[in-house]
């Protein structure tokens, strides 16, 4: 019999409580999840094992992808033309800042990001969930920020959907974020999720960061003055990169 949703709630309670009870005893809050998260049942799987192994930076850099600015066009950042017609769905426009611990501009960065679509679905192979691909939505998207550390990107909100980690497990609407620093071994990447959805509580991923204030950093805030008449709804989400007021990164995922 798979989990059922009870004992995914008692582990991420028996977790919390755990760290709470550390935290109230002196030890510092953790900064990142546990890479072997119970929970979350495919990290237990998927976590190193052995030391990280270090390299010398300039060897990871020479070896590494590169793009130049020139590659990056403005249709990049806008999801709903990739296709020959219009993708379904409700439109957002999504908009932020990438900042450092000083909150001063982190500029000309490259922003990634993937997610899937309206249905809940992505538009890759290995995603099998039964649920509409959209023929005119690719689900992924990048631009460079501009002098004030800013990125924006036209999208569809996308769905929920299922994922097997216990019985009845479903995702909440996310949307996966890439950022790089001044070369491709630096990449960062986390998730942006949407306010108030009812599937926070039941969610080992969005529960697997410790602290509720960092996961509350990963929720875009809706803002009326950036949605558009007839045309879409506005958000925005600032991204952190380091410092105590950090967005969370994934770690060995």
């Amino acid at each position: 019999m798979p989990d059922t949703q009870g004992d995914i709630d008692r582990e991420i309670a028996d977790i919390s409580t755990a760290v709470a009870k550390a935290v109230a005893g002196g030890e510092p809050e953790p900064e990142h999840p546990l890479r072997d998260y119970k929970p979350y049942r495919s990290s237990t799987l998927r976590h190193p094992h052995l030391p990280l192994i270090l390299t010398e930076q300039a060897d990871t850099e020479l070896r590494g992808p590169v793009f130049g600015v020139t590659d990056v066009t403005e249709l990049d950042r806008d999801l709903t033309r990739h296709g020959l017609g219009e993708p379904l769905g409700e439109r957002i426009t999504l908009t932020g800042r990438v900042l450092d611990r000083d909150g001063r501009p982190v500029r000309r960065q490259l922003v990634e990001l993937w997610q899937a679509n309206a249905a809940g679905r992505y538009a890759h192979d290995r995603d099998q969930h039964p649920a509409p691909l959209d023929p005119n939505f690719t689900g992924t998207g990048r631009c460079l920020t501009d002098d004030e550390g800013r990125y924006s990107f036209t999208t569809i909100k996308p769905g929920a959907y299922p994922w097997r980690n216990h019985l009845n497990a479903w995702r909440p609407a996310h949307i996966h974020f890439s950022i790089f620093g001044t070369a491709f071994a630096q990449r960062l990447v986390t998730q942006m999720y949407f306010p108030n959805d009812p599937l926070f509580r039941y969610d080992p991923i969005f529960n697997s960061v410790p602290s509720e204030a960092a996961r509350q950093r990963m929720i875009a805030t809706y803002d009326h003055d950036l949605s558009s008449p007839e045309w879409s709804l506005g958000y925005r989400w600032d991204i952190v990169l380091d410092g105590p007021s950090a967005t969370w990164m994934e770690e060995g995922r």
